[in-house]
């Protein structure tokens, strides 16, 4: 990755995603490594590596009795990237259901004489994550390692094969099925169910199709010919050109993504490497309801369903009522179950997933303000026995500079969740070690991988420019989860790394792994001692 200035928030971003080779998001600097238990050589000597001489190391496993295993400063403020997930998923997990499924509708505003409505369609937005974009046939919700939602910062994004614009195309269906062929009139999406004050970074909407990111893949041709270009999903009046160039093999792969203002132009410029495996990019959607709007009326219209209203433009919000008492609902789309999207933003650290959270958990609370969703989430870490005075958050991603966690409250969470009946849900949804998600991809081979299918835990990296050395700052590393070791029982354990140094993106993937295998090794002395005993 290139490595220039930025602002914070972007930068950290960036980073990040790069970091889903081997981790992703977390950590505040402190001195002195300070390490007085005894956690064997190899672990010791990780802990002792180049990079780490100016870091400092907080750790607390537990076993499923709550007795200390290890302990390093359990009791201090740590900024925690991505395992503030952690965090915000289980405020909204608690506060709606891990059974819960959101039900988009869509109502008939107007009259209607047979199959012709005079009036509008209103979709109402309910804060559906996917929208069926990546609902497999089993009904499940489908992730690959490195997600598209990284791609333009991170190698080896890869997309999910379902269609990004399933979820609109089964309402079309279903209004069809109502009868309605033709609408005099127009099609409104209607977005009232939050607004995302304070800001959050990236900001939900209520309506979220392909997470707001148009898909760009590039693929090499022959050496000297132009690459072939595929995009998704193509709604109008969205227009991608790209005039990236093949390159001979071993050659350099670098493509940028340009957009117009408002988004719809979109430009790839640059080279790929024959031979190579395929680049995917994103661009984002400036304007998620009007997209919505278009790709609605352009699904009706597959469907059998004709508009009169023009399909592309600004979203008549003019026409929403102020309330939908006595209107017909004629489609609806129904999601998977919650428990589905949790797992989703744990296994790849979905950034809007996470943020979408607090929203949500704002909604319960009959707010549509996204901030009165940390009060909910306060209420709930009382009601779990949860210090709350332990956890700073202003996100629900772990993007803030200013969240802090300590290794304690991060052991309480895990073993609240440990304790419940949906105990097995949550372990399973977080990255299994070796095997998928962010933890994919940590081992240096499948034979020498301590803890392989044998930890689950949730990552975190928070990283930036270092313009003084001109190397990168890496600002933590954080790993916690569940540590098998032997007939069902679990041990639940939090790791973090401050103030690191490193000359470029792959030392912070190197990190990464460093924090994977300590979690590795823990489990396999975890197993050890619980067989020894």
């Amino acid at each position: 990755m290139d490595v220039t200035a930025r602002p914070w928030r972007r930068w950290a971003t960036a980073v990040t995603a790069a970091l889903a080779l081997a981790l992703t998001t977390g950590a505040a600097p402190s001195s002195a490594t300070g390490t007085g238990d005894d956690l064997g050589p190899e672990i010791t000597a990780i802990m002792h590596k180049a990079p780490y001489v100016h870091s400092q190391w907080g750790l607390l496993e537990l076993d499923d009795q709550g007795n200390v295993v290890h302990s390093d400063f359990p009791d201090q403020f740590f900024l925690p990237g991505s395992t503030a997930k952690l965090f915000a998923v289980s405020g909204a997990w608690h506060a709606l259901g891990g059974d819960h499924r959101f039900t988009t509708p869509v109502q008939a505003l107007g009259t209607r004489r047979g199959s012709v409505l005079t009036g509008a369609l209103s979709l109402v937005a309910q804060g559906d994550l996917t929208m069926g974009g990546r609902t497999k046939p089993d009904g499940s919700v489908d992730y690959v390692p490195i997600d598209h939602t990284y791609a333009n910062d991170a190698p080896g994004a890869t997309l999910t094969p379902e269609n990004p614009l399933a979820g609109l195309d089964q309402i079309a269906r279903q209004v069809r099925a109502a009868g309605i062929t033709e609408v005099r009139g127009n099609v409104v999406v209607d977005a009232r169910l939050f607004t995302t004050f304070p800001p959050l970074d990236p900001a939900p909407n209520p309506l979220i199709i392909n997470d707001n990111l148009i898909d760009l893949l590039t693929t090499a041709t022959t050496p000297g010919h132009q690459a072939k270009l595929s995009w998704r999903p193509q709604v109008a009046p969205y227009q991608v050109t790209s005039s990236v160039q093949t390159v001979a093999a071993g050659g350099t792969s670098a493509i940028t993504v340009t957009a117009s203002p408002d988004g719809t132009r979109i430009h790839l410029s640059g080279t790929i490497a024959a031979g190579s495996q395929p680049e995917l990019r994103v661009s984002s959607v400036q304007d998620p309801e009007s997209f919505g709007r278009t790709a609605l009326i352009e699904a009706l219209a597959r469907a059998g369903v004709s508009v009169t209203a023009a399909p592309t433009g600004a979203n008549p919000v003019s026409l929403l009522p102020g309330s939908y008492t006595g209107t017909p609902r004629v489609a609806a789309y129904v999601s998977p179950q919650f428990w589905q999207y949790a797992r989703l933003i744990f296994k790849v650290s979905h950034n809007l997933g996470a943020n979408l959270t607090v929203c949500l958990m704002a909604v319960t609370a009959h707010s549509h303000q996204c901030g009165d969703g940390f009060p909910v989430l306060h209420s709930f870490l009382v009601q779990a026995g949860i210090d709350p005075t332990q956890v700073n958050l202003l996100d629900g991603r772990g993007g803030d500079p200013n969240d802090r966690v300590t290794p304690r409250v991060e052991n309480e969470i895990l073993r609240y969740w440990a304790h419940t009946p949906d105990a097995a849900r949550f372990r399973k949804a977080q990255p299994l070690m070796g095997v998928d998600g962010l933890l994919a991809f940590v081992c240096p081979s499948s034979s020498d991988c301590p803890g392989k299918g044998k930890v689950w835990a949730k990552t975190g990296t928070v990283a930036g420019e270092d313009a003084v050395n001109q190397r990168i700052a890496e600002g933590a590393l954080s790993i916690g989860g569940y540590l098998e070791v032997r007939g069902g029982r679990f041990y639940t354990f939090y790791l973090v790394m401050n103030g690191a140094s490193v000359p470029d993106i792959q030392g912070v993937i190197d990190g990464g792994d460093d924090l994977a295998r300590i979690a590795g090794l823990l489990q396999v002395q975890a197993a050890e001692d619980a067989t020894a005993h």
